[in-house]
């Protein structure tokens, strides 16, 4: 635990290197962290901090830059972070200029993101736990053959043909659409292969069309993302190398990118900072990563995350994730059908 007066030359010198990207000599501190001591104990002050890995200096003569650690300290006194009330409303407002569609959602969530927290980010779509059945819909198009139109939970729409022995009017389908939907909705397809042994052929066959589609969405481990910012990254002056820069450009290629920078542990609710070497991909440990999980719990959750290099802006990257997260959650429980009635910013 750090002393009242340590605590604030290292947070003085960590809020300072963030803004100015400059090693911060002790001298510049006296004025900067607002006490009444000699630049001599400053100069003891930061030789401890040296000494047990909060701050490193490049050589001897150097000013000094927060480690990994530092960084760390850092995060951990930041105490509650919210994001400013005229950025949340201006958020409110953009999300409210564009179309009621997920994909809309998250690459609005990504450019707000990478603007926010002046680095990249990475928006993950959110992934349904298990797939549930909404609604059916049959359209008859010759006399052996129909479209099936299935809406699944969350506002997922999936089609397919379906062919029968015998041919089968509209209003035929009609009844039987309706005959399903009375019992499946908001079931699994596990639940719906057991409810389905007794129907009738034409019943059975749709049901089994339906278990087929819903049993491959869940099987589909796919997982779209969305990313905006990267030139933010490389406008850093730790990306001014070559193969900073290479290494950065080939993480947003990569096709397992959410899986080599969000970790198997990231938490269900509340926003995880991970510092330079406490990352396991190697190809980012000399970066940070700010992520959170959104969505609705039991029915699908997604990921959100900044990335950038660990002199970042801490604040303002974990209220801005903090913030569209419980606002992507508020919209996608909408989809769903489970509206929050409280939360940390409603009012």
């Amino acid at each position: 635990m750090l002393s009242p007066r340590t605590d604030t030359i290292l947070r003085s010198l960590v809020g300072r290197y963030i803004v100015q990207a400059v090693p911060v000599p002790s001298q510049s501190l006296l004025q900067e962290a607002g006490l009444s001591v000699s630049s001599a104990t400053i100069r003891n002050e930061m030789a401890r901090l040296e000494h047990d890995g909060y701050i490193t200096r490049r050589h001897p003569s150097a000013g000094s830059i927060p480690s990994d650690r530092g960084y760390r300290y850092y995060v951990e006194t930041l105490g509650d972070i919210t994001l400013p009330a005229a950025q949340q409303r201006l958020i409110d407002h953009l999300f409210h200029q564009v179309e009621t569609k997920l994909e809309e959602w998250l690459s609005l969530t990504a450019a707000l993101l990478a603007h926010l927290g002046h680095n990249m980010a990475v928006v993950i779509t959110p992934k349904p736990v298990r797939c549930r059945f909404k609604h059916l819909e049959i359209v008859s198009l010759q006399d052996t053959t129909a479209l099936l139109v299935l809406v699944l939970r969350g506002a997922k729409v999936r089609q397919q043909l379906v062919t029968f022995e015998e041919p089968v009017s509209q209003a035929e389908l009609g009844e039987t659409c309706h005959r399903l939907n009375e019992d499946f909705p908001g079931l699994a397809h596990d639940t719906i292969a057991a409810l389905s042994g007794k129907r009738i052929p034409a019943e059975r066959q749709l049901a089994d069309c339906v278990i087929a589609i819903m049993r491959a969405e869940d099987d589909d481990g796919a997982e779209a993302t969305f990313l905006d910012g990267l030139h933010l990254v490389l406008e850093q002056p730790e990306f001014a190398d070559g193969p900073r820069v290479q290494g950065m450009v080939q993480l947003t290629e990569h096709k397992d990118l959410p899986r080599m920078i969000l970790p198997q542990s990231l938490a269900e609710r509340g926003v995880e900072v991970r510092i330079g070497r406490e990352n396991e991909t190697e190809l980012i440990q000399e970066c940070s990563v700010v992520a959170s999980r959104y969505g609705v719990p039991d029915e699908a959750v997604g990921s959100i995350a900044v990335i950038g290099p660990t002199r970042m802006p801490y604040a303002q990257t974990i209220a801005a994730i903090d913030y569209l997260a419980w606002l992507l959650g508020r919209l996608l429980g909408r989809l769903y059908g489970k509206e929050e009635s409280s939360g940390p910013y409603n009012s």
